[in-house]
């Protein structure tokens, strides 16, 4: 992704027990040791931590950041409708907004950079629901590339429990391949192939 700015600023919002901290940490990680870039992270919960509001803030800059705080961001990822409803207003014009598409109804005026993922019905599949935020980050990194995979994957690996490292990078894996099948879906339609043959 470039937006042709120094900072890119990332909101992801959902419910606490959802991993959603976790995924702002992999992502301002993966920035900051993987790409040697600057990042903050900043943290929000409601007033309950397990099932309450929770949001995650995640700057990624070429220099330094003196604001960590996130007005209107360039990416949008919802795991919750709440969520959704609360940030999706302040996303910038051409900003991207990514959601779990069992959790988030789409917003009336859809965006053009507006992509669904079924994360939490995949992480069932893999047998672990609480795996659907990685299955989101390695969606979101391929979708807007704010990380490099390699970086994020290697971030994942280090950031789970031990013993589990294997099944959450096969979650990650499995996010970003629908991320980049989803990519090249859109590049298709947009070149008019749709055709069965094309």
């Amino acid at each position: 992704m470039n937006t042709g700015k120094k900072q890119t600023k990332i909101i992801i919002t959902g419910f606490g027990g959802q991993g959603i901290i976790l995924a702002g940490r992999i992502f301002g990680e993966a920035a900051a040791l993987g790409d040697k870039k600057e990042s903050t992270l900043v943290q929000s919960y409601g007033p309950e931590s397990r099932g309450g509001s929770c949001s995650a803030q995640v700057i990624i800059a070429d220099k330094t950041i003196h604001y960590p705080y996130i007005k209107c961001p360039d990416i949008l990822i919802c795991m919750s409708q709440s969520g959704c409803d609360k940030f999706v207003a302040n996303l910038i014009k051409d900003g991207f907004l990514i959601s779990d598409e069992d959790l988030v109804k789409p917003p009336k005026n859809l965006r053009k950079n507006s992509f669904f993922i079924p994360a939490t019905r995949m992480a069932e599949k893999l047998g672990h629901k609480m795996m659907a935020n990685i299955i989101m980050t390695g969606f979101s990194t391929a979708i807007t590339g704010m990380v490099s995979v390699n970086a994020a994957r290697k971030t994942v690996e280090k950031s789970v429990p031990k013993g589990k490292e294997k099944k959450n990078i096969d979650a990650f894996n499995k996010g970003y391949e629908y991320g980049v099948a989803a990519l090249k879906g859109r590049e298709k339609k947009a070149a008019g192939k749709t055709g069965a043959f094309e």
